[in-house]
């Protein structure tokens, strides 16, 4: 039997270590989340502790055994599992208790769902009813996905000798998810990964059974309808279906944000809507030759499909307007989530910044060591921990884990930009280059810019469950999005839902600008920026860049003036202002020196 999805939101993955364990919190709920399986070394420290905590047997898997970070993975889904599922059992049994795990599931549900309803309808009944049958038949757990970045897949070694291909580290967490009890999605981000969609390929568990069931399911977070349709595509070929596309702003996220040449959120939802059902008829027939191609079970009609969306939404007005409007099947609510100690990690400091943060603290910064922008919050005890090092002559980080070591510009093994050891070599080579001062100096800046975030991303967790970081040191990286200057208190999770479905507004400031047109000011000011930056005279390539950015957002602002102007179901009293507000900012794109 199909169950009703309980929620029409769910928690993206908020770091390495602030979602790690959100599902022992919220599953049991129906609340879907997702974890980071970057860090293997962090889980087995959880692994540990809440095995301790749920008392349940626990065997160190140590980095000599082969194979290690697979397994690691692999017994922490699986107690993640465990653990939300029996949680989920308790729940249930306690139907006829005030205030009870399950009255609180019943209660966070939106008005509007069935199940809510129909609980509503028969609960008078009770006695009439086989009441455990109907709960079993109608509640279900929140899904507990993972996310693999395709970025990080570094190479690994033992005694100096490189591992194959599949012992990198994004193939590795690939295999510890498949080989785990979970039946659910991993989420692939950060791009196209030819190698590692190629090894998607070797695990029975992504290719339809007998009854045409995933036991595990592909989701894709991508940009645009283009990228949805190229690697939905590629994968197809290959026999797998993506049973979810995951669209996320470019710019108005958190976490690392991957800005588009203009490409707005509203533009894009609306052509991936257009061009649903060319999307899948496109990918059927490519999975359905590839299937019996295979001689694997093909199914005569598409499997499930999800679009989904995330990034910037903040009140209930939106969230109804994006599933109404684009026939969303869920939305991301990420940032906000930072706030709700009940669900994810965040520790004392980190919160008190969180809570204060206006939209001059919160800006997108260089640190990475991936490369790509990141969403930083300023004050950050991380980033302090770094100038501290920069004071005392020492740049760089000691890089105990080793995640982002993936440049090869000194070499084999390769090493992390945000070390020690990279940065102290950099740093020779800039002085032995002969550089003029100033220039010499503002390439120094960018080197030591870089931030150990594999580490500052994952330490809250620890310091949350009074573990210890001699080894990782206290310092937190943090990575809320845009949104978080218009979130000021802790929250409960009840509050929480209850503000995403429109019962409360937690939300205190009047000045909150809509997402879509937060979207448009942040991805203005990044253009603005790239051209201040950028030399003249332009190259080409460079003023035919800025052209397409700068036509596309123009494009962008035409859609949204004509939604604003004819959509009946929400921000009426909004309209003028809305347009007011896409006029000027139609006045500053035509102003910018761009032909």
């Amino acid at each position: 039997m199909n169950k009703e999805t309980p929620h029409s939101f769910h928690i993206p993955v908020l770091g390495i270590g602030y979602s790690i364990d959100t599902p022992v919190k919220v599953a049991h709920l129906g609340i879907s989340s997702v974890i980071s399986l970057l860090d293997d070394m962090l889980m087995e420290r959880l692994r540990e502790f809440y095995s301790k905590k749920f008392d349940l047997p626990f065997q160190a898997i140590s980095e000599k055994i082969d194979d290690f970070r697979a397994k690691r993975i692999t017994a922490y889904l699986n107690m993640m599992d465990k653990i939300a599922r029996d949680k989920f059992e308790e729940l249930k049994s306690t139907f006829d208790q005030k205030s009870s795990e399950f009255s609180k599931y019943i209660e966070m549900l939106h008005d509007s769902s069935h199940v809510k309803q129909k609980f509503e309808r028969l609960k008078k009944d009770w006695d009439k009813l086989d009441v455990k049958e109907w709960i079993h038949e109608n509640l279900s757990l929140g899904n507990i996905d993972v996310n693999i970045m395709t970025k990080v897949d570094k190479e690994n070694y033992r005694n100096h000798e490189k591992l194959p291909i599949e012992y990198n580290d994004g193939h590795a967490a690939l295999r510890g998810f498949v080989n785990s009890d979970l039946s659910s999605s991993v989420i692939l981000s950060a791009g196209m990964s030819p190698r590692l969609y190629n090894y998607l390929e070797t695990f029975d568990e992504f290719y339809p059974d007998k009854d045409f069931r995933l036991k595990k399911k592909i989701t894709l977070k991508v940009s645009d309808h283009r990228s949805a349709l190229i690697q939905g595509k590629y994968l197809a070929k290959k026999g797998l279906w993506v049973s979810e596309y995951r669209i996320e702003s470019g710019l108005n996220c958190g976490g690392h944000a991957f800005p588009t040449t203009g490409f707005l959120l509203g533009p894009v939802l609306e052509e991936i809507n257009r061009n649903r059902e060319d999307l899948i008829q496109q990918t059927f027939t490519l999975l359905k030759t590839a299937l019996k191609a295979k001689n694997r079970p093909c199914p005569e009609e598409p499997l499930d499909i999800k679009i989904t969306a995330q990034g910037g939404v903040g009140t209930a007005e939106e969230h109804q307007f994006l599933t109404e409007h684009y026939q969303l099947d869920s939305i991301g609510w990420g940032t906000p989530f930072l706030l709700v100690p009940e669900v994810v990690n965040v520790d004392e400091k980190t919160l008190e910044l969180l809570c204060k943060a206006k939209e001059e603290d919160l800006f997108i910064s260089n640190i990475s060591p991936l490369g790509v922008p990141f969403n930083n919050l300023r004050g950050n005890t991380k980033d302090i921990e770094k100038e501290v090092y920069i004071q005392h002559h020492t740049p760089g980080n000691p890089c105990p884990k080793k995640y982002a070591a993936l440049s090869n510009e000194f070499g084999e093994p390769t090493l992390c930009t945000a070390s020690r050891k990279y940065q102290k070599l950099k740093i020779d080579s800039l002085k032995a280059s002969g550089l003029p001062e100033d220039e010499f100096q503002a390439e120094y800046n960018k080197v030591v810019d870089k931030s150990c975030i594999c580490v500052g991303l994952g330490t809250s967790a620890l310091l949350v469950n009074h573990l210890d970081t001699r080894i990782e040191k206290p310092g937190v990286s943090v990575c809320p999005g845009p949104n978080m200057a218009y979130f000021s208190e802790v929250m409960t999770l009840k509050e929480m839902v209850d503000h995403i479905y429109g019962k409360i507004n937690v939300i205190k400031r009047k000045d909150r600008p809509h997402m879509f047109i937060k979207e448009l000011m942040i991805y203005i000011d990044y253009l603005k920026s790239k051209l201040d930056e950028t030399a003249h005279p332009w190259s080409e390539k460079q003023e035919e860049y800025f052209t397409t950015f700068r036509d596309n957002l123009g494009k962008g602002i035409q859609y949204y003036k004509e939604l604003f102007s004819t959509v009946k179901l929400n921000f009426q009293d909004k309209k003028s202002k809305l347009i007011a507000d896409l006029e000027k900012f139609e006045v500053q794109l035509k102003n910018l020196p761009v032909r």
